[in-house]
């Protein structure tokens, strides 16, 4: 089996490399981004190739069976990479799959798409509405998805939650960081909202699964969570617990916070973007039952047990992740901005 996974340099890609070329799988990996080649192991081709090239992009994905599109500009980069990224990039990846007669698309999205529903659980055929550039990017992309099916193409649309897992970092980096030095830990208003997440290992079985069949019933959008979670402040409790670093819950007035924050983003302070700061004190979980049914499966990690793997790792390569450079991807901690400065008071 022949897979190509766009965004191979990424958190997500690592993952993907790792499991499916245990099950034997030839692999091309194609980013951007440099590759950490000390992280990967296995047979696999690395390819330095932007989405956004098309010509550079065709020959990289001929021949493969499987195309698993994970290739997304992140919040965090600028708006016009944010669209061109990924709209562009799946266009490319949508036409050169038909050309070439792959046997299945696997699209990485997110529940960004939905915005801040009122809803919950969130449903698959639930609105859709994209806060900031990266929610709006993503809804184009999955409806450029939509008309490939509606033309006969297999495509499968996966919504993750927010996941982590061994080698996650991003905004879990700063959260990290302050529970590594023992700092209470702000919550947008009392904690006591739903929040769920995702363990990337859920994540990449989930994909695997697509990845081995061609069945009708796979073609169309499905979301992906844990299904064990509880509120925020139980969720980050049994964190606490487990890293006895006396880290623990400080309740801020929600209202305040997200004007502050809105403020500090306008004005490139701080990482957490938008869609962040106005979901941290709602409830935000989704319906995973389409997806159990389709696949005859249920995830393995709560979100406490996906937390505390993740922070586990970050443990035992504190040191030399204190010696990285900061990014703009998962795989890199972010600048924590005027966060820092918030850090010494807590």
């Amino acid at each position: 089996m022949k897979v190509v996974i766009t965004g191979g340099a990424g958190f997500l890609g690592l993952h993907l490399t790792t499991y499916l070329n245990k099950k034997g799988y030839a692999l091309t990996l194609l980013d951007i981004q440099q590759f950490n080649t000390k992280e990967y192991r296995g047979n696999y081709k690395l390819a330095h190739c932007d989405v956004r090239n098309k010509k550079k992009l065709d020959p990289l994905i001929k021949g493969a069976d499987i195309v698993i599109h994970a290739a997304a500009a992140l919040p965090l980069w600028g708006k016009e990479d944010i669209y061109t990224t990924n709209i562009n990039g799946t266009k490319n990846v949508l036409e050169l799959t038909k050309k070439h007669k792959v046997r299945r698309v696997i699209f990485i999205s997110s529940t960004a798409v939905y915005g801040i529903p009122k809803k919950h659980p969130i449903e698959e055929e639930d609105p859709r509405i994209g806060v900031g550039p990266y929610g709006e990017s993503k809804i184009i992309a999955e409806d450029l998805c939509f008309q490939a099916i509606e033309e006969g193409m297999p495509i499968t649309v996966i919504r993750p939650k927010t996941f982590v897992g061994t080698g996650r970092l991003g905004v879990f980096e700063i959260l990290f960081d302050w529970i590594h030095d023992g700092k209470k830990i702000p919550v947008i208003g009392n904690g006591g909202n739903r929040y769920q997440l995702l363990d990337v290992d859920d994540l990449v079985e989930v994909i695997y699964l697509f990845c081995r069949g061609n069945k009708g019933s796979y073609n169309g959008v499905f979301n992906i969570g844990a299904e064990k979670f509880g509120t925020v402040k139980k969720d980050l409790g049994e964190l606490f617990k487990f890293a006895k670093s006396g880290s623990k819950v400080f309740p801020t007035p929600a209202w305040l916070i997200k004007k502050l924050l809105w403020l500090f983003d306008k004005l490139k302070l701080s990482p957490l973007y938008q869609w962040v700061y106005d979901t941290a004190d709602k409830d935000s979980f989704v319906s995973i039952e389409k997806l159990k049914e389709t696949l005859n499966w249920k995830p393995k990690y709560s979100n406490a047990q996906a937390l505390i793997k993740a922070y586990d790792w970050y443990l035992k390569n504190y040191k030399e992740i204190k010696t990285h450079t900061s990014g703009i991807t998962h795989t890199a901690g972010w600048k924590q901005g005027i966060l820092r400065l918030f850090k010494y008071l807590m």
